[in-house]
């Protein structure tokens, strides 16, 4: 989605060690093969070793699938619609997987439906062209999610009245070009490839005008090579 290398870079660098193993999974784009290859060819670039996984033509059976899953350094979830993308998590048993990964180290990320799969619920244009709830979620991270938070018009008006009315408990709205990390289910920290662009914490408060707070998040500029521009 960015053309801008940083935030892959960055992320990269979480594996903590040279070539690490990214593994894209396409399935929020029905495996799309233009998605795929766009994928690989930025990948290769950036010194790691690229691989997919495929589920609209599985090519793991059994046990090999959990295998390859726990085999990686880093999961890259990619966008597209994400009800449809977590309906066949489930029908092949990825969830569970994806969790199991979690609690071993792997690097769960992605964005768009990559994003916002993580959370509990969230904002989702999986339905149609209306926004509308996401309520099922993983839940490895807990609260609600909101990519797109400057891309899309909609975004905020329908995150916050969702939030504001308790149909979606508080949670983490995000620009594009920005990326929240965390470690276990606690933020600690948020970076942005653009200079511009940031992340809240959304929770209601009956006395705002919109009924909800955000608390802008600390958002720390990421340079060429994806390391944090660090104040002098």
């Amino acid at each position: 989605m960015d053309p801008d290398p940083r935030l892959d870079r960055w992320m990269l660098s979480l594996a903590g060690k040279a070539r690490p193993k990214a593994c894209f999974v396409p399935t929020a784009s029905g495996d799309n093969d233009h998605y795929i290859v766009r994928f690989y060819n930025a990948f290769q670039d950036l010194d790691a070793e690229p691989d997919h996984l495929p589920l609209f033509t599985r090519r793991h059976a059994g046990d090999a699938l959990r295998e390859h899953v726990l085999a990686q350094d880093l999961l890259y979830v990619g966008g597209g619609n994400t009800a449809n993308m977590l309906a066949v998590w489930r029908a092949h048993g990825l969830d569970t997987i994806l969790e199991e990964a979690w609690r071993a180290g792997v690097i769960l990320c992605g964005l768009s439906a990559g994003s916002l799969c993580w959370f509990e619920g969230g904002v989702t244009d999986s339905f149609g062209e209306a926004l509308q709830v996401l309520p099922d979620g993983l839940g490895l991270l807990p609260g609600s999610h909101c990519p797109h938070y400057d891309g899309e018009a909609q975004r905020r008006p329908a995150y916050s009245d969702l939030v504001a009315r308790g149909t979606l408990p508080p949670g983490y709205a995000v620009a594009d070009g920005v990326a929240l990390r965390f470690e276990g289910t606690r933020h600690v920290e948020t970076v942005r490839s653009r200079p511009t662009g940031g992340a809240w914490h959304v929770r209601p408060d009956a006395t705002a005008p919109d009924g909800v707070i955000h608390e802008a998040l600390p958002c720390a500029q990421l340079a060429e090579d994806g390391t944090i521009v660090r104040d002098r």
